[in-house]
């Protein structure tokens, strides 16, 4: 509580336990849930919102009753349906234990099965980013079977088979060209031999000696 609120005497207060499960195990989610719950708040009633000892805690000043009732209604609210509360992506590297390369690529892939796009306007942007947010009971299964671990797997895999059949295919390409240079040579000397001009006569001036 603040110096003026503390002088303007007793405060209305209203506490909510905190959504443990709903974390998922992240603290970066357990970050997002407070900073969604504080987004829904009017600009003004944020600053009376706080995390304290495990619980959400919403107090203002005993005046301010119709204010008090309207926030608390919409942090109850909003905490009933906490468990849905679609997961970011920095969220779900934290819980899965991802990177953001492997974020992006199974999401493409549609492994990482997206829930939807949310588009916002991060501060210093001139333009708005829009990316993809996932159902928290699908990022929870994912995490219970540990499939990002078996995923990197397959990938390892997929990844060496495609430089074995790459390495392959150079070989065979190296080894065709190979082959095909003799006959060009042999075929060049034939032309040549060929498109050398037959003089008539030429076989008993040479025998006359009149090249030595």
């Amino acid at each position: 509580m603040t110096k003026d609120q503390e002088s303007a005497g007793p405060a209305l207060t209203a506490e909510w336990p905190f959504p443990v499960s709903a974390t998922l195990g992240s603290s970066v989610r357990a970050a997002g849930i407070e900073r969604e719950l504080r987004a829904r708040l009017s600009f003004p009633d944020r600053s009376h919102f706080a995390l304290e000892d495990g619980r959400f805690v919403f107090r203002i000043r005993a005046s301010e009753k119709a204010r008090f009732e309207i926030a608390s209604e919409i942090l109850s609210d909003a905490l009933e349906a906490i468990d849905t509360l679609p997961v970011l992506p920095g969220e779900v590297e934290d819980i899965l234990s991802i990177s953001p390369r492997e974020r992006l690529k199974w999401t493409k892939d549609g492994r990482l099965r997206s829930a939807g796009t949310r588009t916002v306007k991060l501060r210093g942007r001139a333009k708005a980013v829009t990316f993809h947010v996932f159902d928290p009971r699908h990022i929870e299964d994912l995490l219970d079977r540990d499939l990002p671990a078996i995923w990197r797997e397959e990938d390892a895999q997929a990844i060496a088979e495609a430089r074995k059949r790459a390495a392959g295919k150079a070989a065979l390409t190296r080894a065709g060209k190979g082959a095909s240079r003799p006959a060009q040579r042999g075929g060049r000397r034939r032309g040549a031999e060929a498109a050398a001009p037959q003089l008539e006569g030429w076989d008993a001036f040479a025998a006359d000696g009149l090249l030595r």
